[in-house]
């Protein structure tokens, strides 16, 4: 039996973005590259840095997804301001962006993909993964709009690139600030990157294990 090759797991793919906006971290990066090497629901999960920038960001995923070939896929980001953990339902067809990017780049109205669909909708089951989130304690949302920066463009990204290969979750999830971005913010909420990083295990182990959801909830399909 020596010469027997023992067959690597499949993969999850997690992204996270660079720091933008004057901000010295970017949560969405820390929160998922500490689960990069992890084994959740027999899947390894790599991790996977985006730059905060329209022309670069599509190339860097679409890259690693073609090199991966991940069985899943979960691109993260940053929305500050927001108190809770915010599963994205639905991407749109349009960059139109408030501030400009790192590179200096600020689109007006402009297509994701020239021709493609207005918009695409999360493949991630987020009904189970919410009621996942709140059975441990984490306060958490379904958002009907990840807005029009580089995260909305990358979960449009994401789900076009994966068209052709239907059975493969994949989907977009926002996190808060941490603590330490909002010490000169009175007012704005934040959340413990221990809590955010337990919140993609939460959806991690959902998605890859449907089984696992709390009972009641949709394991599988789109929600409404």
């Amino acid at each position: 039996m020596g010469g027997m090759t023992r067959r690597a797991p499949p993969c999850m793919l997690l992204t996270g973005f660079d720091a933008f906006g004057g901000e010295p971290i970017n949560p969405s990066w820390e929160a998922v590259r500490a689960l990069d090497g992890a084994r959740i629901a027999g899947h390894r999960m790599v991790a996977r840095q985006l730059p905060t920038a329209f022309a670069r960001a599509p190339r860097v995923l679409r890259a690693a997804l073609r090199e991966l070939a991940p069985a899943a896929a979960v691109c993260v980001g940053q929305a500050g301001g927001r108190a809770q953990v915010s599963l994205e339902r639905a991407a749109l067809n349009v960059c139109d962006a408030r501030i400009a990017d790192n590179d200096g780049a600020q689109p007006c109205g402009e297509p994701v993909v020239a021709g493609g669909p207005d918009a695409y909708f999360s493949r991630l089951s987020l009904e189970a993964c919410l009621a996942a989130l709140h059975a441990a304690r984490i306060p958490a949302e379904i958002s009907n709009t990840a807005g029009t920066f580089v995260c909305n463009q990358v979960m449009y990204v994401l789900l076009h690139a994966l068209r052709a290969r239907r059975s493969v979750p994949a989907g977009f999830v926002h996190i808060p600030f941490v603590p330490a971005q909002v010490m000169q913010r009175r007012g704005t909420s934040s959340m413990a990157l221990e809590h955010s990083v337990a919140a993609l295990r939460v959806i991690v182990a959902t998605t890859l294990d449907p089984s696992a959801a709390p009972r009641g909830t949709h394991a599988t399909g789109r929600e409404h």
